[in-house]
């Protein structure tokens, strides 16, 4: 019998008078059937139960009028809440739990991400982790994959430490605990085929779901029938005429026709839409924002009756009487609107008469004859950088000694999606606010619009010295490892990126910084060379592949630098740097099993590097040659690692620029320089092998996961 079914769950629903830890309004608590039953034999009342709190291993006796019994399945979905005053909240929903437990793989669903619901389909369902001792259950989640247009929107595979719990695309799947996930239901596609009506005849009865009617507006979609098709459009305005109201589309097959509203339906109600889930309090949505950072002064694109229609967001908003933000826009000459900025008599901008057009924000696009529109916020693809990232005023804007955290965020947002984590990672109340400018005012922009204002970069540099970080962050100019480190470490609480092995333990790192004694023969280096000795000289071993590696050179200050100039990697083989694993015989290829640490500087086999051999090479080996030492290593021996340089810092005179690759060539790079109005600068080929800074490296297998 499970562990689960020889138990009795309670969820305390006051708290005693006396203090007792653990015991807040929420938490769940368990007794032993058995002994419940043998409390029960023993009298007719119970006024108190000697309950084991979840989290702990010791009975308190509490008052029964203090708890209220729950399922197990009911006690592992509310464990899956963070907090004991969430628990309390949607145990109150009973309704909301029932329908939790209904759902099963395969059901059709909403979940909530970010103040948006997306939708999905439930295709796990279940705990994540196992329980802590001595509790015996864990909570119980959701495993969704996103459908539609909110694919890649997720943060998962269905991966969770390493255990799939589910497959599907990197990106699609979402784990989120029952109070975020709400069942859809399909509504009937019923569509009236009456489009005409003689001037006799009662104009036909609404269809079922307009008893509860939902007005037309300006901007919605809308399906109806003509010529046994069904055909959609959009409402470009709406007029009275006898008693009957008509409905001026703009339909997508470039027509403008006028129907009654009686025959048509509303775009949304052909679609699912999420069951409602009735609380006590009603919980508003977050502001609506474009998801590709289109605002007020955006130049957009619509589909009008004859095309796409160009005009400029003049107003973002709610508009009386209806749901959801709209936009105002103000269209270009040659294109006719159905206002001048104003709505039901309210004025919200003002433009000339039929040149105003009020429409979903989510209907805007960005203008086609500037930039793409995208379809998610994913990293830029190769081919849009020549229109996106390439001339003046691209990028990221320098402002007052930021040119430090702008290489450093261009260089890691710009073209690569390895540290996206941080984007949506769970975060202290206190840096929220922080998280929220990252991604709304500065990734999201500058991989949309390809452009950030350097007002943004200020707002960053404000918020972090206002929370304590450090009171110069306005003012002075920093190391970009020290910003770095602050936001994955100290404010977003990331794993460590580097795991490395010394002496039998492991040691954690967001950077790494290459350090060499004088015995070296090293001239014109290159990067990998630099890892190598560097490893060497510390006895250092990588414990995993890591998802993300930032390299320091071998420099200090501005002034110091060891190398005058370093051959940059664009592949980092670290396969001999693993503590573990299969490595290849620097002879014949085979699978290595020994290594000879002493043969590290020694030219025969090559210049420098780790030098392993199988046992017929390590036997062949010359007197006099150290005894190489036995590998850990399972054959057969597998593909090499690598990992992928993706950009590059660089400082001279105290200023910061950076490389950044943006496609699969080896010759897709581009130079980003946030303050390129400065004079007499030099060339860009000797900054990037003379002035590397930093060095950051991705694996494009392991960033999937981590």
């Amino acid at each position: 019998m499970d562990a689960c079914d020889e138990k009795m769950y309670f969820i305390i629903i006051e708290n005693p008078a006396f203090s007792i830890k653990h015991t807040n309004d929420g938490h769940i608590c368990y007794i032993q059937e058995s002994r419940y039953m043998s409390r029960l034999s023993r009298s007719e009342t119970l006024e108190e139960l000697p309950v084991i709190l979840m989290g702990s291993c010791f009975d308190k006796d509490l008052n029964v009028n203090h708890l209220k019994s729950v399922t197990a399945k009911e006690a592992e979905l509310l464990e899956a809440l963070g907090q004991d005053s969430e628990r309390l909240k949607w145990y109150l929903e009973r309704d909301a739990l029932g329908t939790a437990l209904g759902l099963t793989k395969d059901t059709p669903v909403t979940v909530e991400m970010e103040g948006k619901w997306l939708r999905g389909i439930v295709r796990y369902v279940g705990r994540m982790t196992e329980p802590k001792y001595p509790d015996p259950i864990v909570g119980t989640f959701f495993g969704i994959e996103l459908q539609g247009e909110d694919r890649g929107k997720g943060l998962s595979d269905g991966t969770y430490l390493s255990k799939t719990l589910f497959s599907c695309k990197r990106d699609c799947g979402v784990f989120a605990p029952f109070s975020r996930v709400k069942p859809v239901v399909s509504k009937p596609k019923v569509v009236s085929k009456c489009l005409t009506f003689p001037a006799d005849q009662p104009s036909p009865q609404p269809f079922p779901q307009q008893a509860h009617h939902q007005p037309l507006s300006t901007g919605d979609r809308v399906t109806f029938f003509m010529d046994e098709d069904i055909r959609h459009g959009m409402v470009m305005d709406l007029e009275k005429k006898e008693d009957r109201t008509l409905v001026i589309i703009s339909t997508d097959r470039d027509e403008k026709i006028t129907i009654p509203l009686e025959s048509v339906i509303k775009g949304e109600l052909l679609q699912y839409e999420p069951e409602p889930m009735e609380t006590d309090k009603v919980i508003m949505p977050m502001e609506e924002v474009h998801p590709l950072g289109l605002g007020v002064d955006s130049l957009v694109e619509v589909t009008l009756a004859i095309g796409p229609g160009y005009g400029t967001i003049r107003w973002i908003g709610t508009l009386p009487g209806q749901k959801g933000t709209y936009a105002g826009l103000e269209l270009e000459d040659g294109y006719t609107g159905v206002s001048d900025g104003t709505f039901k008599d309210h004025r919200f901008f003002s433009c000339l008469p039929r040149q105003g057009l009020f429409v979903k924000l989510l209907s805007c696009r960005p203008d086609s004859r500037f930039q793409g529109a995208a379809a998610n916020q994913n990293e830029r693809a190769s081919a849009n950088v020549e229109r996106m990232l390439i001339g003046r005023m691209k990028g990221i804007q320098g402002h007052i000694n930021s040119c430090y955290m702008d290489s450093a965020l261009f260089s890691l947002f710009s073209c690569s999606s390895v540290l996206d984590s941080l984007l949506f990672k769970s975060t202290e109340p206190r840096d929220a606010p922080i998280q929220s400018t990252l991604l709304h005012d500065i990734v999201n922009p500058l991989r949309s619009k390809g452009f950030v204002e350097g007002r943004h970069i200020m707002k960053l540099r404000q918020q972090l010295q206002e929370l304590g970080y450090c009171h110069t962050f306005t003012t002075e100019e920093k190391d970009p490892e020290e910003f770095l480190t602050l936001i994955m470490h100290h404010i977003f609480c990331l794993d460590p990126l580097l795991k490395l092995s010394a002496g039998g333990k492991v040691q954690e790192s967001y950077c790494y910084q290459i350090f060499l004694d004088n015995n070296h023969s090293l001239v014109l280096p290159t990067v990998q060379q630099l890892l190598e000795h560097s490893f060497h000289n510390a006895a250092l071993k990588m414990a995993e592949v890591p998802s993300c590696l930032i390299l320091q050179m071998p420099r200090f200050g501005k002034k110091f630098k060891m190398f005058q100039k370093i051959i940059p990697s664009l592949e980092l083989d670290i396969t001999d740097l693993l503590s573990e694993g299969p490595q290849q015989c620097v002879l014949c290829g085979q699978l290595a099993n020994e290594e000879c640490v002493e043969c590290f500087r020694d030219p025969v086999f090559s210049r420098t590097g780790f030098k392993v051999f199988c046992r017929t090479c390590s036997s062949q080996l010359p007197e006099g040659y150290p005894v190489p030492t036995a590998l850990r290593a399972p054959p057969p021996a597998p593909p090499r690692e690598r990992l992928e340089l993706f950009a590059v810092l660089c400082i001279e005179t105290s200023h910061y620029v950076s490389f950044i690759k943006h496609g699969p060539n080896s010759t897709d790079w581009i130079f980003f320089d946030s303050m390129a109005d400065r004079q007499g600068e030099v060339g860009v080929a000797k900054r990037l092998f003379c002035d590397a800074y930093m060095y950051l490296y991705q694996s494009t297998s392991m960033s999937l996961y981590r």
